[in-house]
């Protein structure tokens, strides 16, 4: 491995900081660096514009949060690269190095003792009058919910083709494992253990009290029809990417052919994860 690519939450004050005894120590292994241009700048050096990095890097290291990692994830899954993520956010569930220990995970990869694994992505495809006119691949949740503003949505949702029900709802979120514990965990879906294959159908505030979240195996097709008038209706994509929506528009959600590959240097207990990050046990 002698590719290494960086890609840094901008706007934060410490990925410089790391840098500046990150980027000598990978130098003096002679490993090649490829950082995002907007760190590049900050630090007056060579950048690369984050699309370029995937071709050219063969591990990604992300000095972020979540947010950032969910961004490389998307950016990186069609090449299937492999993902570090250092934790300069919050919670991280999936930027589960801290800072102070980089230098010994880096250690790991670069002498191929680190493990990893493999997370299910989603593929959306959205449909108005028949043609496909978007395709979005995700790590974390396909969701479609109203503007603040707008009434209850109706929304006709198939598995398989098969009539499921009409949910009457203020939205509608497909999770992936990794994503049970984001948005479709404050709405009231369960918390799956990362690496299943598993999708988790979660309405938001349905009228009808007896809709619950469903978990549902990865080899199934959902579709979801929009059946309330009105343009005050969106589909986001983990959170960063936004798409409104039509009246009788469809959104076709699967399984994605790709996977996001994290790289896991230290072991870990999920459940000590979600005691530090939930505060599970505590008052």
């Amino acid at each position: 491995m002698k590719k290494i690519g960086i890609i840094c939450k901008s706007g934060r004050p410490e990925p410089p900081e790391i840098l500046k005894g990150l980027l000598p120590w990978l130098s003096n292994r002679g490993l090649e660096v490829f950082l995002d241009i907007e760190t590049a700048l900050i630090i007056n050096i060579k950048g690369y514009s984050r699309s370029e990095i995937p071709a050219v890097a063969e591990v990604v290291v992300v000095l972020g949060g979540d947010g950032t990692m969910l961004n490389v994830a998307r950016l990186v899954c069609e090449k299937g690269i492999p993902i570090l993520g250092v934790n300069l956010g919050g919670l991280g569930f999936i930027t589960e190095v801290q800072r102070e220990e980089l230098y010994e995970a880096m250690e790991k990869v670069l002498s191929g003792e680190c493990s990893s694994e493999d997370r299910l992505m989603l593929t959306a495809h959205i449909h108005r009058h028949g043609e496909r006119i978007a395709e979005y691949t995700v790590l974390n949740d396909v969701v479609i919910n109203k503007g603040a503003l707008a009434r209850i949505i109706d929304l006709e949702t198939y598995i398989n083709k098969t009539y499921v029900t009409t949910f009457k709802a203020d939205g509608l979120i497909v999770s992936t494992p990794t994503g049970s514990t984001a948005y479709s965990l404050s709405a009231g879906g369960p918390v799956l253990y990362p690496t299943l294959d598993s999708i988790i159908l979660t309405p938001i505030c349905p009228h009808t009290l007896t809709n619950r979240p469903t978990v549902l195996p990865d080899d199934v097709m959902i579709e979801v029809a929009l059946k309330s008038p009105g343009e005050d209706v969106f589909l986001t994509l983990d959170g960063q990417v936004g798409f409104s929506l039509r009246k009788d528009d469809v959104v076709e959600v699967k399984r994605s052919p790709f996977k996001t590959k994290l790289l896991i240097p230290f072991e870990r207990d999920y459940f000590q994860v979600l005691r530090t990050k939930l505060k599970w046990g505590e008052r």
